[in-house]
């Protein structure tokens, strides 16, 4: 009898109750939701990352660094309200600039930044004698560096993802949209990723060969 009653007990031990296996169950499916979104939050970095390489670094670091100072981290007055579109406007007007810089190797051997204009290229990091310098740059066709039709697309698409980046950030919608939507609220959060997407295709139908100023590009492109 007692070794009855001893296996009874063992297999009431052994048997796993109504709980665990809930518990079992429900950690299973948390396991599988984080793999299935995994994925997801990937893809989304990834599309981030290749963004913030299409557009200036400094304008984009000085930004990030000093956003949250200017937009008092989300929680505005009036004149930080005016303090951070003048910030944006400013930042605007850089990625404007360095769209259409570029750069060169001189004939003495040294790297040349300038910015293109329409009838042709205005060098502006070179230090040396007037004299000298129409043969420094003597074996490079400064006309060819003038501004063409992809330029003028280049800054729109690089305007339209600074201010999407921008918009995206959370501290700037607190301060400029206080009473803003849920809705629009997402629209904003989402934006970067979709102006990410199109930018990327139309970069890819109409690329550049520009290297300039701030660009991860630069160097990468002067050494191969």
């Amino acid at each position: 009898m007692a070794s009855s009653d001893s296996a009874i007990q063992v297999t009431e031990d052994a048997a796993p109750d109504a709980t665990t296996t809930a518990a079992i169950t429900a950690g299973t499916t948390t396991t599988t939701q984080q793999l299935t979104i995994a994925p997801v939050v990937d893809k989304t970095l990834s599309i981030a990352a290749n963004l913030a390489q299409l557009l200036p670094t400094g304008t984009v670091l000085v930004f990030q660094s000093l956003a949250p100072s200017f937009a008092r981290h989300g929680v505005c007055y009036a004149t930080n309200r005016y303090l951070t579109v003048a910030f944006m406007v400013a930042s605007v007007a850089s990625c404007t600039f360095f769209a259409v810089t570029d750069s060169l190797l001189g004939g003495d051997g040294k790297l040349y930044y300038g910015l293109a204009t329409l009838n042709g290229f205005l060098v502006l990091n070179y230090d040396g004698p007037e004299e000298e310098r129409n043969q420094v740059f003597a074996g490079v066709d400064l006309a060819s560096y003038k501004l063409r039709v992809v330029d003028y697309v280049h800054v729109v698409f690089t305007v339209l993802m600074f201010l999407s980046v921008a918009f995206g950030d959370a501290m700037i919608q607190k301060c400029l949209f206080p009473d803003a939507a849920a809705s629009a609220t997402e629209v904003l959060v989402n934006l970067p990723l979709g102006v990410g997407v199109v930018s990327t295709l139309v970069f890819v139908v109409f690329p550049t060969t520009r290297r300039g100023i701030g660009y991860t590009n630069a160097i990468v492109a002067i050494n191969n």
